[in-house]
């Protein structure tokens, strides 16, 4: 792998029809917010060939629409990443290190931005990127990492939806 991808699911509703969390569905702006993300992402060369993506409703929403700018991409929806933590979410990554140039893990906070802010860490970025992490990973947003070939991760960026105003 040579780059990581981690997004977190786009806008959603604040409750569901059946009053489940994992049922809820994304709002208009989350709709339109991940449309634009994923188009911002391929035209910046940022396309995943593996694609995770939790199995809640909001994330394969988000998935959907963003899919459209990507292209064919093998998309695996393990159950774990539910509301998963950075821990699992760093055993999946890890896992499929090997199967993919470009991975996407598009899944729930906290486990999305604490695991951001552990690469991060573990990779000496500068205290403005630290600072600017530290900020919150808002819904729709994608922390992008260069992923070297013993498996470390380097910050290259981090795209929000208000980012794009104008793209």
């Amino acid at each position: 792998m040579q780059r990581l991808i981690l997004m977190r699911h786009a806008k959603a509703e604040k409750s569901s029809v059946s009053g489940h969390d994992r049922d809820r569905s994304l709002s208009d702006k989350g709709r339109s917010d991940a449309v634009a993300m994923g188009r911002a992402l391929a035209a910046r060369g940022m396309r995943p060939d593996l694609a995770f993506v939790s199995p809640s409703t909001r994330t394969h929403q988000t998935w959907d629409l963003l899919h459209d700018a990507f292209g064919d991409v093998q998309v695996r929806e393990p159950e774990p990443l539910y509301n998963g933590g950075s821990d699992t979410l760093r055993h999946y990554i890890e896992d499929a290190e090997d199967e993919a140039g470009c991975l996407m893990v598009v899944a729930h906070n906290p486990g999305i931005h604490l695991l951001a802010v552990e690469y991060l860490i573990e990779s000496a970025a500068s205290p403005s990127v630290l600072d600017r992490m530290s900020g919150g990973f808002p819904p729709g947003a994608a922390a992008i990492f260069n992923v070297d070939v013993a498996g470390r991760c380097a910050f290259e960026g981090f795209l929000q939806p208000r980012d794009l105003a104008g793209e």
